[in-house]
């Protein structure tokens, strides 16, 4: 019949959400208190599921990416298409409101398994849930995103933006959640404002605006290709105990910012992991086999996520990299144990 291809993904998507309740049984097995932002959810029930939503559900996995703009949601995309594996294996991007509702929609959405957050999404939940660092595990360190505080020429130091007008971009990206929790943590008080970053540069240039905070991977277009006056430039902020827990070191040089940067030069910075993770289901428990699956398809396929046609951050990426604060993923573990044990064995 005329028009029948394309209603089947409609089909499709529809014996999948109402199957969603049956087959995840995360409400149960999730925290139910002090659940910050909980998703309202609305069963739709299926008391006599048809064979091919069966099929479709299988081993389907569903991943929280983020906003459709960022790079999160690219790179879960892309895992998508390389771990594809017909009815064996069927990863779901899901586009999302940003980092930490990646993380909420981990703990309490149906059908969610996996998401890709930052590392310091963690921060809200530790007193509505406080065994959440038991709760989620990490699969992959992705890529670190820098911390990049840009002020005009009168700010000297850190201190002196105590007070002024400072952008932490729109809300939803990782600089509207995270640098106000830096800025929170290095003890500094600022008129916080949450526009899109390219507006705010305008009104720096004009001297309304004080800073910018950008919290994503080097270099950035806005600096690498902008022109800005004399004096204009990154502040250093140092990596001490304060930011053990989910951050790491990090460095802005000339080689990121030629044009800001003097050659040999380097402005200290920290940078905050963004972690592709998982919900810790109990082993051998179906959802932990479909989130097992996925990993060892992700991790045995790595090599075609760093070839071309991919996001180049696939080619820094180390499968045995730490996350901060969270435990590795079981199977993750088991997978780069079996590749430790297959080198020692042909050496």
């Amino acid at each position: 019949m005329k028009g029948s291809v394309g209603l089947r993904p409609l089909f499709l998507l529809a014996a999948l959400v109402s199957l969603l309740p049956v087959l995840h049984p995360a409400a149960d097995a999730r925290p139910q208190h002090g659940q910050p932002h909980k998703a309202h959810l609305i069963r739709a029930e299926s008391p006599q599921p048809r064979p091919e939503a069966l099929a479709i559900n299988a081993w389907t996995v569903g991943l929280a990416g983020g906003l459709l703009e960022g790079a999160p949601i690219r790179l879960a995309a892309e895992m998508a298409r390389v771990v594809d594996d017909g009815d064996n294996l069927h990863v779901l991007p899901v586009v999302t409101r940003g980092p930490v509702e990646n993380l909420n929609s981990l703990l309490y959405l149906r059908g969610i398994d996996a998401a890709i957050i930052n590392s310091d999404a963690l921060e809200e939940y530790k007193s509505q849930v406080p065994d959440i660092q038991r709760r989620i595990a990490y699969v992959l360190n992705l890529f670190p995103s820098e911390l990049h505080v840009f002020v005009r020429p009168e700010i000297k130091s850190l201190s002196d933006l105590a007070g002024k007008k400072v952008n932490f971009n729109s809300q939803g990206t990782a600089a509207a959640y995270s640098g106000p929790l830096i800025f929170s943590r290095l003890g500094i008080e600022v008129e916080k404002t949450f526009i899109p970053h390219q507006v705010a540069l305008e009104q720096m240039r004009k001297g309304e605006m004080a800073a910018v905070v950008f919290i994503t991977s080097k270099p950035v277009d806005a600096f690498v290709k902008g022109r800005f006056e004399a004096g204009f430039k990154f502040l250093p902020v140092p990596y001490d105990s304060k930011f053990e827990d989910y951050y790491l070191p990090a460095a802005l040089d000339a080689a990121d910012y030629p044009n800001l940067i003097k050659q040999g030069d380097r402005v200290a910075t920290i940078s905050v992991p963004t972690v592709l993770v998982a919900f810790n289901w109990p082993a051998n428990s179906n959802r932990f086999e479909r989130v097992a699956r996925f990993v060892d398809h992700l991790f045995s396929r790595i090599d075609k996520l760093q070839g071309p046609g991919f996001d180049p951050k696939w080619k820094s990426i180390n499968l045995g990299a730490t996350v901060p604060g969270l435990p590795r993923f079981p199977a993750a573990q088991a997978w780069l144990d079996r590749q430790a044990h297959t080198t020692r064995a042909s050496q």
